[in-house]
C-alpha cells in the first residue's frame, strides 16, 4: 500500500476537508462552463438563427446555427493540447484559475455581439484531473463525479435565467437585447469562482511528479508524449465519449428543436422541463459514482451505453404524445441514462494514465471526441428530422453511436481502487526499460 492510500486512511478529516475545497472549485468552473455552453446551446435554438442569419432562412438558418454552436468545439483539441501541456507542466491550479477567467470573458463578451442586421455574417477545458489526483482509491469515482454533477448546475442556471427573461419580456424584447443579459450576468458567477479557485493547491501525487521530472530531465509530457506512450488509453477514453456526448446534445439541445418545431410545444413549457431533468441530473451524478466505486467502471459503464442505444426509441414517442409528464419523463430518462455513462468517467480517465501526463490524455480523449461527436449531433439530427421526417434515423444514429461506446467499455481494462501512485511506477518501469529514468 503507498504512503498516500495510508494517509488517506488514517487521516481522513484533513484530507476530506481538502478535498471538499477541491471539488467546490472545480464545481465553480464547471458551473461557469456549462452555463456559458447551456445558454450558448439554446440561443442556438431560440435566438441566433433569427438574429445572425437573413429572415426566411427557415431549417437553414437553425442548422447553421447549430453548426456554429459546434464550430466552437472545434477549438476543443486546441485548447485540450494547449492546456494539457501547460497543466502537467506548470499545475492544475493555475490552470484552473485561468480557464476560469476565458471562458467567463468570452461569455460576457457573447453577449456584445453584434447581430446580422447590423453586420451581417470558441470553447471549455476539462476540469476534473484536480480532483480525481487528490481522492482516496475507494471513493475516486463518487468525488470525481461531482464537477460532473456541476454541470446541470450550470444548465440549471442558465434555464431559470432564460425562464425569467422570456416570461418577463416580449418576444421582441427578448430577441433584441434581452438574450444578452443572460450571457452578461455570468460575471457574477465567474467571480465567485475565482475566488473559491485561489483557496486549493494542488495534489502532493502531481508535485512529487513535477520534482520527478525536473530530476530527469529525459523524462517529458504532454500530447505527443501520451499519444506515443498511451494510445489505448486515449482511444479507449474516445470510444467511451461518443455515445454519451451524442446523446447530451440530443437530449439538451435537439429535444428543443424537436419539440418546439415538431411537437409544436410552447418555448416556457420545453425550459420548464429541462430544469426538472437537470435538477434529477444533478442528484443522480454522484449516486451513480457511488455505484462505480463499489460495482466497478466496467459493468456501470456498459449498463449506460446499452440504455443509451435503446433511448430514442421510446423517447421520441413519449414526446411525440404532446402530453407534459410523457415529455419530461422522456427527457428526465434521457440525463438519467446519460448519468451513467457521465459520472464514471473522470476516474476512469484519470486511471489510464500517470500523473506526468494525464491532463493531457484526459483532455485529449475528451476533446477531440466532441468533435465528431456532440458538436455535430444537434444538427446531423436537425437534418435528419428534416430529410425524414421522422424520429427514426435520429434513434438509430444514436443506437450506433452506443455500439462504438460498448466495444470500447467492454475493451478497456477495469480500474477501480487503483492507486495512482502504482500508475506512476508502472509508467517509470517502463521508461526504464527504454533507459529513459
Amino acid at each position: 500500500m503507498s504512503i498516500r492510500n495510508e494517509t488517506a486512511e488514517t487521516e481522513p478529516g484533513p484530507i476530506t476537508t481538502g478535498l471538499k475545497r477541491v471539488v467546490a472549485a472545480s464545481m465553480a468552473g464547471t458551473v461557469v462552463e456549462w452555463y456559458e455552453f447551456f445558454l450558448y446551446a439554446t440561443a442556438a435554438t431560440l435566438v441566433f438563427n433569427k438574429v445572425f442569419f437573413a429572415q426566411g432562412a427557415g431549417d437553414r438558418a437553425l442548422i447553421a446555427a447549430l453548426l456554429t454552436y459546434g464550430v466552437g468545439f472545434l477549438a476543443r483539441p486546441l485548447g485540450g493540447v494547449v492546456f494539457g501541456h501547460f497543466g502537467d507542466k506548470y499545475g492544475r491550479k493555475k490552470l484552473l484559475q485561468f480557464s476560469l477567467l476565458l471562458v467567463g470573458a468570452v461569455t460576457f463578451l457573447m453577449g456584445c455581439l453584434p447581430t446580422y442586421g447590423q453586420i451581417g455574417i470558441w470553447a471549455p477545458v476539462l476540469l476534473v484531473v484536480l480532483i480525481a489526483e487528490h481522492s482516496p482509491d475507494r471513493s475516486r469515482a463518487f468525488w470525481a463525479s461531482w464537477p460532473q454533477a456541476a454541470v446541470p448546475v450550470g444548465n440549471m442556471l442558465a434555464t431559470i435565467v432564460l425562464l425569467v427573461l422570456t416570461g418577463t419580456l416580449s418576444d421582441a424584447a427578448f430577441l433584441s437585447w434581452g438574450w444578452r443579459v443572460a450571457f452578461w450576468l455570468s460575471a457574477v458567477v465567474v467571480l465567485i469562482g475565482y475566488y473559491i479557485r485561489t483557496k486549493v493547491t494542488d495534489a502532493p501525487i502531481f508535485i512529487q511528479a513535477q520534482q520527478e521530472v525536473e530530476r530527469v530531465k529525459a523524462v517529458s509530457y504532454g500530447v505527443f508524449e501520451v499519444l506515443k506512450r498511451y494510445p489505448r488509453g486515449v482511444f479507449t477514453a474516445m470510444g467511451l465519449r461518443f455515445a454519451e456526448n451524442i446523446m447530451y446534445y440530443l437530449v439538451v439541445t435537439f429535444s428543443i428543436v424537436y419539440l418546439k418545431n415538431h411537437v409544436g410545444a410552447d418555448t416556457s413549457d420545453i425550459l420548464w422541463w429541462l430544469l426538472a431533468a437537470h435538477a434529477v441530473h444533478f442528484l443522480v451524478i454522484p449516486q451513480v459514482g457511488r455505484l462505480s466505486d463499489r460495482y466497478g467502471r466496467r459493468p456501470v459503464y456498459i449498463v449506460g451505453a446499452i440504455l443509451a442505444g435503446t433511448w430514442g426509441f421510446f423517447a421520441f414517442p413519449m414526446m411525440n404524445t404532446a402530453n407534459y409528464l410523457a415529455i419530461m419523463a422522456a427527457v428526465i430518462l434521457g440525463l438519467v441514462i446519460h448519468a451513467i455513462m457521465y459520472a464514471p468517467q473522470p476516474a476512469i480517465m484519470a486511471e489510464m494514465f500517470p500523473t506526468r501526463m494525464r491532463y493531457s490524455g484526459v483532455s485529449l480523449g475528451y476533446q477531440v471526441t466532441s468533435i465528431v461527436a456532440g458538436s455535430l449531433a444537434p444538427g446531423i439530427a436537425t437534418w435528419l428530422l428534416g430529410e425524414f421526417n421522422s424520429w427514426l434515423p435520429i434513434a438509430i444514429y444514436l443506437a450506433v453511436a452506443a455500439v462504438v461506446t460498448l466495444i470500447a467499455a467492454l475493451y478497456m481494462r477495469e480500474t477501480n481502487g487503483i492507486d495512482l501512485e502504482s500508475v506512476d511506477q508502472a509508467d517509470r518501469d517502463d521508461l526504464a526499460k527504454v533507459g529513459v529514468a
